[in-house]
C-alpha cells in the first residue's frame, strides 16, 4: 500500500485562508437570500474539508482560531458594506487586535515562521 504524502506548511496554511474566505460565503450566505442555497453548502463542505486537511499539518487550534476570525472580519464587512451602515471605531478597533492576535498565532505555530 502507498503511503500518502503530507501537505507541505505552505500549502496548509494557504488551504485555512481558502477555507476562510469561504466561510464568509457561506456565513453570509445564511442572511443574505441574493446568495444561492447550492453556493452556500457547497462553500460550506469545502471551506471545511479544506480546514480537516491542514490540521493534519498544523495545530487544530490554531487552524480553527484563524478560520473563525477571518470569518468573523469577512463576514462583519460583507453586513457593513451590504447595510451601507459602515462600521463603528471602537469595532475596527477590536477587528485589528482579533488581525494581530491570528497573526500571532500562525507565526508561533509550528511551520509558522518563528522558531
Amino acid at each position: 500500500m502507498e503511503e500518502k504524502k503530507a501537505i507541505s506548511d505552505q500549502r496548509a496554511w494557504l488551504y485555512v485562508v481558502i477555507g476562510g474566505m469561504l466561510e464568509i460565503v457561506w456565513a453570509s450566505g445564511f442572511k443574505y437570500e441574493s446568495i444561492n442555497g447550492a453556493i452556500v453548502l457547497i462553500s460550506l463542505l469545502v471551506s471545511f474539508d479544506l480546514i480537516i486537511r491542514a490540521t493534519k499539518v498544523l495545530p487544530v487550534g490554531t487552524v480553527y482560531a484563524v478560520f473563525a476570525g477571518m470569518g468573523t472580519i469577512g463576514t462583519t464587512a460583507v453586513d457593513a458594506v451590504v447595510s451601507g451602515g459602515g462600521i463603528s471605531p471602537l469595532r475596527i478597533g477590536f477587528i485589528l487586535l482579533l488581525l494581530a492576535c491570528m497573526i500571532g498565532l500562525k507565526l508561533t505555530a509550528k511551520g509558522g515562521g518563528a522558531k
